[in-house]
């Protein structure tokens, strides 16, 4: 004798049905939609999407935005700004697989406290894929989509191919994009060249790329710039000596 459904029962079967062929359906459009990004592994993208909006934006206000990129290679990059945009940005990079799901909990549980979006959550992969084919608007379809480019990021190129890739697109002001070209503009050297302030100061900025000056003096940069201190001093890039003599320079009197 089979069971007996209720009219309610047989409702909720049915739509969670559709929903579920709605959603996997969804989900195989989005992912034969994704770019193919294993040509990362040999050769460096010329224009990113992050780029091709910052120069359509500037167009739409009446300017033109020259575009400020300086590839270099990751063994020119320091390790102590590795190590700093690392910590600051996603401590579990060279242990997650692109999403690092405990960082996007705790994200959620803030944002939903705050009722904002307070938190990103984002790994320095799915920025990548933001920044390399996505753009910067707040959608559900634009999350999935950085997801499974995330994904196929971290199944394609290495961990040191990804930062590399990462620290030569990101932005770090109008039309300045990448560590060489930051470090260029702002204290006229090469990346391999800066000092522990400069490599902090330009690491606080990433948050907060257009609208924070690294060599300004802002509350909001100062107390960053001690933030990643403190951080740098914990994981024990820096020591006891270097962080109290940074710690008074980042200190406003």
């Amino acid at each position: 004798m089979g069971i007996r459904l209720s009219k309610r029962t047989k409702i909720w079967i049915r739509s969670l049905s559709i929903i579920s062929v709605f959603f996997f359906a969804f989900s195989i459009y989005i992912r034969s939609s994704l770019p193919d990004v294993r040509v990362l592994k040999t050769s460096n993208p010329e224009e990113t999407s992050l780029m091709k909006m910052r120069i359509k934006q500037a167009q739409i206000r009446g300017h033109t935005l020259e575009i400020q990129q300086n590839w270099v290679s990751f063994k020119q990059i320091p390790d102590l700004f590795k190590n700093a945009v690392r910590i600051t940005e996603d401590s579990s990079f060279y242990w997650h697989k692109g999403v690092d799901f405990e960082e996007l909990k705790e994200s959620i549980k803030k944002n939903i406290r705050e009722k904002r979006l307070a938190r990103g959550g984002s790994t320095i992969t799915q920025q990548l894929a933001k920044n390399l084919y996505l753009s910067t608007e707040k959608s559900l379809v634009r999350k999935i989509k950085e997801y499974w480019i995330a994904r196929r990021l971290e199944k394609s190129l290495s961990k040191d191919r990804i930062f590399e890739l990462y620290l030569n697109v990101i932005e770090f002001g109008s039309g300045i994009f990448g560590v060489q070209a930051a470090s260029q503009h702002y204290f006229e050297m090469d990346v391999s060249e800066l000092n522990v302030e400069q490599i902090i100061r330009l690491t606080a900025i990433i948050p907060r790329p257009l609208t924070t000056d690294p060599i300004g003096e802002s509350p909001w940069l100062e107390w960053k710039c001690r933030w990643i201190l403190n951080k740098l001093k914990v994981y024990k890039y820096i020591s006891e000596e270097k962080y109290n003599e940074l710690f008074k320079v980042f200190t406003p009197p």
